[in-house]
C-alpha cells in the first residue's frame, strides 16, 4: 500500500481512525495535523484510491456548503499477532481500526526443534487467514459501511497442505470465533504442518505477522536468544524464516514488551511497567510515553532479578531468582506468597525508575488477579502511592504482537525492523 508510506499519511490516518464510524472533515484533518488543506486533499485521495479511507456522509451547513466528512475503512489492511508461549501458541487477526476479528489458541512445545515450531506457527497462521482474509483480494469497495467483512467470494482452502493439516484442526477459526485448542501439539516431530512451503504473498491486505515470544532476544535482528529452559533458540533466524515461509512480512518482539505496547496504545498511561506471570516472568516497559528495550534490546529480563542469593536455581542459572521464587510459590498453592515476592520485585523496580503504574498479566495472575493484585500493591506502596492493577484478556501478548505492525501505520510507534521476503 504506497499511501502506507508517507509521515503525513500516517497523521492523517491517526486521526481518521480516532473518528470512528463519525468520521471527520478535510478541514478538520488540516487542523488536527496542521497540513495546508491541499496536502490534506491529496493525501486523502491516495487513500482512498488504496480503499483506506471512504465518504462517511455529510455534516449539516453552518453557513456554508455542508462538508463531507470521511473514515477509515476497517477492512483495509490487517496484521497477524502471534504470541508463541513455551506451551502454547495464540494467534489473532486485527484490522486497521485494532479491532479483533479472528483468534486461535492451539498447544505449542517451544521445546521442539526451532524448525518444527517455525512451520508449525506458519500452517496456524496460514489457516487463521485462510478463514478471515479473502484470498487475493484486492483493496475493499468504498461501501460506506464501517467494519464490515470484506467480500471476496468463497472461502478458499489454507495455501499448501501444511495449511490444510492446520485448518482441519482449526475449524472454528473464523472471524469473531476462537477455536479451542486441539489435542495435538504443533511442533512437535512428525506434525503435518511441517511440510508447510513458501510461495507468493497470497494475502495483499495482510500488513505483516507481529511475533512475541519470551526472552532475551535481538529485537533489531529478529534473533532469539538463550530463551529461559530452551537454548537451543540461541541465534536462529526466527523472524527472516518466518517471513520467507508465509511470503509476508515479520517483526519480532519480546512478549512483554508487545504487551506494553498495546497496552499503551489504550492510554494507559506516560510511565509503567507490564509484570506478564505465564510459564515465566517478565517486564514491559514503557518510559516517558514511548516503550523502552535498551541499547541492546535487553531491557525487561524482570524475572531474573536475584531476591535471595541462597534461594532455589533458576532455570538461568542464577540462584533465588524472582521467576523460580513466583512460580515455586504458585506451585504448592501460597498465591499470598508469590504476590508478596511478585511486589517486592515490582517495588525494586518502581524505586529505580520512578514509575507510576504497575500492570500485571499472564494466566497465572488471570487465574487469581484480586489476591495478586491486592498482595502486590500491599508491598508496592511502601515505595510511595503507585497503582496496582490487572490486565485482564488471554489475547493481551498476541493483541500487542499485531501491533507491532500496526502502530507504525499511524505514527504512534517506530517502524520496526522487519524481514520483507517481498522487498
Amino acid at each position: 500500500m504506497p499511501a502506507l508510506r508517507s509521515h503525513n499519511a500516517a497523521l492523517v490516518l491517526d486521526l481518521l481512525r480516532g473518528a470512528g464510524a463519525a468520521g471527520i472533515s478535510r478541514i478538520e484533518l488540516a487542523e488536527g495535523t496542521g497540513l495546508t488543506p491541499q496536502a490534506v486533499s491529496k493525501i486523502v485521495g491516495r487513500l482512498r484510491a488504496e480503499g483506506m479511507a471512504a465518504e462517511a456522509g455529510r455534516r449539516a451547513s453552518t453557513g456554508g456548503k455542508p462538508r463531507t466528512v470521511l473514515r477509515l475503512v476497517p477492512s483495509a489492511g490487517y496484521a497477524v499477532g502471534l504470541h508463541l508461549d513455551r506451551d502454547e501458541l495464540t494467534a489473532v487477526l486485527l484490522d486497521l481500526a485494532g479491532t479483533r476479528v479472528a483468534a486461535h489458541r492451539a498447544p505449542l512445545d517451544l521445546g521442539a526443534p526451532a524448525e518444527e515450531v517455525v512451520a508449525a506457527a506458519a500452517a496456524r497462521v496460514e489457516a487463521l487467514l485462510a478463514r478471515a482474509v479473502p484470498h487475493g483480494a484486492g483493496p475493499p469497495e468504498d461501501d460506506g459501511a464501517p467494519g464490515t467483512r470484506p467480500s471476496g467470494g468463497p472461502e478458499p482452502e489454507p495455501a499448501g497442505p501444511a495449511g490444510r493439516a492446520a485448518d482441519a484442526g482449526a475449524a472454528s477459526a473464523r472471524p469473531g470465533a476462537e477455536s479451542a485448542p486441539g489435542s495435538a501439539a504443533p511442533g512437535t516431530p512428525g506434525s503435518a504442518a511441517a511440510t508447510s512451503a513458501p510461495g507468493p504473498r497470497p494475502w495483499p491486505r495482510v500488513l505483516g505477522v507481529g511475533v512475541a515470544m519470551p526472552g532475551p532476544l535481538d529485537h533489531a535482528r529478529g534473533v532469539p536468544q538463550r530463551v529461559t529452559g530452551h537454548p537451543h533458540w540461541d541465534g536462529y533466524p526466527l523472524r527472516d524464516t518466518l517471513a520467507d515461509r508465509l511470503g509476508l512480512p515479520v517483526v519480532l518482539d519480546k512478549d512483554t514488551n508487545a504487551a506494553a505496547l498495546g497496552l499503551a496504545l489504550r492510554g494507559s498511561g506516560e510511565s509503567f511497567a507490564y509484570l506478564h506471570l505465564g510459564t515465566g516472568l517478565g517486564a514491559g516497559l514503557v518510559l516517558g510515553g514511548a516503550l523502552h528495550r535498551g541499547a541492546r534490546t535487553g531491557a525487561g529480563e524482570f524475572g531474573h532479578q536475584v531476591l535471595r542469593l541462597d534461594g532455589p536455581v533458576c532455570d538461568c542459572g542464577e540462584r533465588g531468582c524472582v521467576e523460580a521464587l513466583c512460580l515455586a510459590a504458585v506451585a504448592r498453592g501460597d498465591t499470598a506468597e508469590a504476590a508478596r515476592v511478585l511486589g517486592t520485585a515490582a517495588g525494586n523496580l518502581v524505586a529505580l525508575l520512578d514509575i507510576d503504574r504497575v500492570m500485571l498479566g499472564g494466566r497465572v495472575v488471570e487465574a487469581a488477579g484480586e489476591e495478586f493484585v491486592r498482595g502486590a500493591a500491599e508491598v508496592v506502596a511502601r515505595r510511595g502511592p503507585v497503582l496496582v492493577t490487572s490486565v485482564p484478556g488471554a489475547h493481551t501478548v498476541a493483541e500487542g504482537a499485531a501491533q507491532l505492525v500496526l502502530a507504525p501505520v499511524f505514527g504512534r510507534a517506530p517502524a520496526a525492523p522487519a524481514a520483507d521476503p517481498a522487498g
